[in-house]
């Protein structure tokens, strides 16, 4: 039997080595790499083309989110499945809505990623049973409008323009990003200039508070 080739993104060490162990008890699973941040994951799916990347949602350098987004773009056919210790229906509702196909709990995640991986392989879709729930009372009430609205905006940023976002909410300076990039100074600024006025947003304090209300970094 061909395996289900995993590739595991989460930045606290001792939480991937545990999943991994875990997923290596499996015979049907062969875990590809393990990645303790956004930027490493989304190398690593691009060079070993895994069946399935299981992502935390709040890493450094690049949150899943976005991940999800730039491994789906470059690759349509792996499936992603989002690690989150939050079960906010509005984080849930923007992984999906950036293709996600499932949404865990990590405190129920040991017990349910077997089933989890195994179902997004075959096509369908994946929440631990808090999510599941959850998502079922937003259909029935049409709650839902705003925070589709947010994540189709955040789906307009090019992947340039999320990263810095992204490393700007987390403190860093032009000078500071544009070497994690390996960009200009005036790029960035250019980058910065842009996603702000995609977002209707003028300053440095109103991103930091637009990335931490749309998960793209966690307190």
């Amino acid at each position: 039997m061909e395996k289900i080739r995993v590739l595991l993104a989460e930045d606290h060490a001792m939480v991937r080595e545990g999943l991994c162990a875990l997923l290596e008890l499996e015979k049907d699973f062969e875990v590809v790499a393990g990645a303790g941040d956004g930027r490493k994951a989304v190398s690593l799916a691009l060079n070993l083309l895994p069946d399935v990347v299981v992502l935390d949602l709040a890493m450094p350098r690049l949150n899943g989110l976005e991940a999800t987004r730039q491994i789906l773009k470059a690759i349509p056919g792996t499936k992603a499945l989002i690690l989150s210790a939050h079960s906010d229906e509005a984080y849930v509702e923007r992984a999906m809505a950036l293709g996600a196909a499932g949404y865990l709990i990590k405190q129920s995640a040991a017990r349910v990623l077997p089933e989890a991986i195994r179902a997004v392989v075959q096509g369908g879709k994946f929440f631990s049973p808090t999510v599941a729930l959850a998502r079922d009372r937003r259909r029935r009430d049409f709650a839902r409008r705003g925070e589709s609205e947010q994540a189709a905006k955040l789906s307009t940023l090019t992947f340039r323009e999320a990263e810095v976002l992204q490393l700007v909410a987390e403190g860093l300076a032009n000078k500071q990003i544009a070497v994690e990039l390996c960009i200009s100074i005036k790029t960035v600024e250019k980058h910065r200039q842009s996603l702000m006025k995609k977002l209707g947003i003028h300053d440095t304090a109103g991103l930091t508070r637009h990335a931490l209300a749309t998960g793209v970094i966690s307190e």
